[in-house]
């Protein structure tokens, strides 16, 4: 099972992303434990600076916009 934050406010993007997680998860049958990050001192411990921002893992593998299926394909293998 992978370990999947989304780093962001709480925006219209960071719902997005997260959505689109959730989703391509759901399709694809990848066992995921999906949780929202919303504090700013926790994202910035990432060393993220724009959101939204996706980790895989314990690794930034994203950040500044919502990501595309194919990419996200690519996290979840």
């Amino acid at each position: 099972m992978k370990d999947v934050k989304v780093l962001g406010p709480g925006c219209a993007k960071c719902k997005a992303t997260a959505e689109v997680i959730a989703t391509v998860a759901k399709e694809t049958g990848a066992e995921i434990a999906l949780g929202k990050v919303e504090d700013i001192r926790e994202i910035m411990s990432y060393g993220v600076m724009s959101t939204p921002a996706v980790v895989v893992d314990g690794r930034v593998v994203h950040a500044g916009s919502v990501p595309g299926r194919a990419m996200v394909e690519g996290w979840l293998k």
